[in-house]
């Protein structure tokens, strides 16, 4: 798979967040996007979603068969869109559900995350971190080229950060393509980077 942004631009509320931005991955490639709050990190991700239409350029995918974008991807965006009530192994049992192309079983998935223990606890019972820990965990119950991953990191020890890193590190040695906006950096071999820069607004004077 080959996933090529051209000129892409985004707008929110009628003002022009970015615009100009352009890349090309191939399959092992990471994609580090940085910038201030504010700069459109989080919309970029949206927009290679499907769940944000660009004021401008085009996204393209090549070598995926027949499958759309949205069928190639996961996306973990800076909410863990967890169920409160649902234990963490019932949470990835709907994640492996909804999006077809089943690979680890939960159990597996929550003991390469280092939660095997948490599979029958409910979501609401664990702390930030190992949340962040479960909904990462649905990069691996579903086969998926591209990861898409929105601040992967927050609320991660320095443990949880090097488990993600080798995760990550895995799926591009498999082929796989990953996109991640951070603030902290992951130290993935070989990633390229992109700094958004927000479009200046122009204000009338007097």
């Amino acid at each position: 798979m080959r996933l090529s942004v051209e000129n892409l631009a985004c707008e929110r509320g009628e003002r022009r967040i970015f615009e100009g931005v352009s890349f090309t991955l191939e399959p092992g490639d990471a994609l580090m996007v940085r910038g201030r709050n504010g700069a459109g990190k989080s919309s970029l991700l949206e927009i290679l979603a499907g769940r944000l239409i660009p004021a401008a350029g085009r996204v393209l995918l090549r070598d995926a068969g027949e499958r759309s974008l949205p069928e190639c991807l996961h996306y973990v965006g800076h909410r863990d869109a967890l169920k409160a009530a649902l234990t963490a192994g019932e949470n990835l049992v709907f994640a492996r559900d909804f999006l077809g192309d089943p690979a680890l079983a939960p159990p597996e998935a929550l003991a390469a995350i280092g939660l095997a223990h948490a599979l029958h606890l409910p979501v609401a019972y664990l702390s930030a971190g190992q949340r962040r820990r479960v909904a990462l965990a649905r990069l691996l119950v579903a086969e998926r080229p591209l990861w898409l991953l929105d601040e992967p990191s927050t609320a991660l020890d320095s443990a949880s950060q090097e488990i993600l890193r080798l995760l990550i590190e895995a799926h591009r040695e498999a082929g796989g393509i990953v996109i991640a906006t951070t603030h902290a950096p992951l130290a993935l071999a070989g990633a390229q980077e992109l700094t958004i820069e927000r479009t200046p607004v122009l204000e009338a004077t007097s």
